[in-house]
């Protein structure tokens, strides 16, 4: 009984672990080679009030003589998140043993009905209530390891005159596919006005617009794919090959967007044609770290939460995305230091006063785009109904396309850069401005 519920909290953790920033939501064929777990998460997906599972298991394999065991505490179920909390309450109660008895979950099979030995069976299900649901494998038998190959199929018939076409994506993601070309589309724009804006200030332009450029167009790209990817998802319940694409140019856009921060909080071509050693060191970080959360991310969405190793390659994404994170703050901070050390020591007063408040904005802009992508995106996943997941995309994209404007506008290349036209009285002022500021406090 004890080892049973400690398995059940176990996934309790997991599932709200992978709900709702991981909805797979495609026809998913996973394999289960001697497991020993009570519990084991398959997929997870929205249904609306026509939505439907094809659940197909072969190759069963058990550990133990089938005719001595009671297969019937053996099966699969769906279950929405509140409804494994009142499962949990039951457990606590003694009301039940096992998940599979409890009548707050949509029982879809138990291996009682099979024949002895069980081989493999093919059951269809309908959704009679519209809600997000995980479908999960419960083994209620201790220490008996199960082995099989599980094919599942999850998606929602359109109502209307196309009743049997069906729609692979969960209830709250089948507007993606056009927010991402949209917001593809948008970037491409900006583009082109990037493009336009090197042209004709090209004898002010720096090494770093070009990469800015570069970024701007990656971006573009990922998100064309990943409408493609979410597109044939949609329509097939298969990628395809397109999300080969946007991996690769996830791949390439994080670590140019994560490396545009620093050398633009170093200062490089800006302020200063070369890099320290401490900046190089902070670039050596961020590159190697933004590999690994990219490998973590591609074996989390390939892998799929039935695997053992899911949840740690899920903190180690979680983990090295917080620390690429801090670590690109560190050279705005070294450079804000380093100006307010300039101004108050070459006589140049005004014009590092200018370029220390930019870096100021710059530093709140990094700090306010990352708590905003990384918390306050998950918090509006987690609130939000499961039919309007597809609002938190918007709001991640949104706060990302401000911030990428804010950059570039910010950093442009100018004709008469004001950095350096200051006159005596602007420098007079800021010299005393400088002289009443206390240090600038992080």
């Amino acid at each position: 009984m004890t080892m049973m519920i400690n398995s059940i909290n176990i996934y309790v953790l997991l599932l709200l672990l992978i709900s709702p920033a991981v909805v797979i939501a495609e026809i998913r064929s996973s394999e289960i080679r001697n497991d020993a777990r009570g519990i084991i998460p398959l997929d997870e997906f929205g249904f609306t009030h026509r939505g439907r599972l094809d659940l197909n298991v072969f190759s069963i394999s058990l550990s133990s003589d089938p005719s001595s065991l009671d297969l019937s505490r053996l099966g699969f179920f769906l279950c929405t998140r509140d409804a494994w909390f009142h499962v949990l309450r039951q457990i606590d109660d003694s009301q039940i043993t096992c998940a599979l008895q409890s009548d707050a979950v949509d029982l879809v099979f138990t291996f009682d009905s099979l024949p002895n030995p069980p081989i493999s069976f093919s059951k269809p299900h309908n959704i009679s209530i519209p809600d997000q649901y995980s479908l999960v494998f419960a083994s209620c038998l201790p220490n008996l390891r199960v082995s099989m190959k599980v094919h599942s199929a999850m998606y929602n018939l359109q109502p209307g005159p196309y009743s049997n076409r069906r729609d692979y994506l969960s209830a709250g993601k089948t507007p993606l596919p056009t927010i991402y070309f949209l917001f593809s589309l948008v970037y491409f724009a900006l583009a082109a006005l990037w493009i336009h804006v090197l042209y004709k200030k090209r004898l002010t332009v720096f090494a770093i617009h070009f990469f800015m450029l570069a970024v701007v167009i990656l971006k573009a790209l990922n998100l064309l794919c990943e409408a493609e990817d979410k597109s044939y998802i949609n329509r097939t319940g298969s990628a395809h090959g397109w999300d080969v694409l946007f991996y690769v140019f996830s791949f390439f856009k994080g670590i140019t967007l994560f490396s545009l921060i620093v050398l633009i909080g170093t200062g490089w071509s800006f302020l200063k044609p070369y890099l320290q050693d401490k900046e190089k060191k902070v670039l050596m970080i961020v590159i190697p770290l933004q590999v690994v959360a990219n490998i973590a991310q591609v074996v989390i969405d390939e892998s799929g939460p039935f695997d053992q190793d899911w949840v740690t390659w899920k903190q180690v994404f979680l983990l090295v995305d917080v620390v690429c994170c801090c670590a690109v703050l560190f050279p705005i901070v070294w450079s804000i230091k380093n100006l307010r050390e300039a101004a108050r020591t070459d006589g140049k007063a005004a014009v590092n006063l200018m370029k220390l408040t930019l870096f100021r904005q710059y530093y709140i802009v990094v700090i306010c785009y990352i708590y905003f992508t990384r918390v306050v995106v998950y918090a509006l996943e987690t609130i939000t109904s499961y039919r309007y997941l597809w609002t938190s995309v918007v709001a991640g994209e949104l706060a990302t396309l401000a911030f990428y404007v804010f950059t570039g506008y910010n950093f442009k290349p100018e004709a008469h850069n004001p950095y350096f036209v200051v006159d005596d009285e602007e420098e007079e002022a800021a010299a005393e401005q400088l002289k009443l500021e206390d240090e600038f406090e992080l």
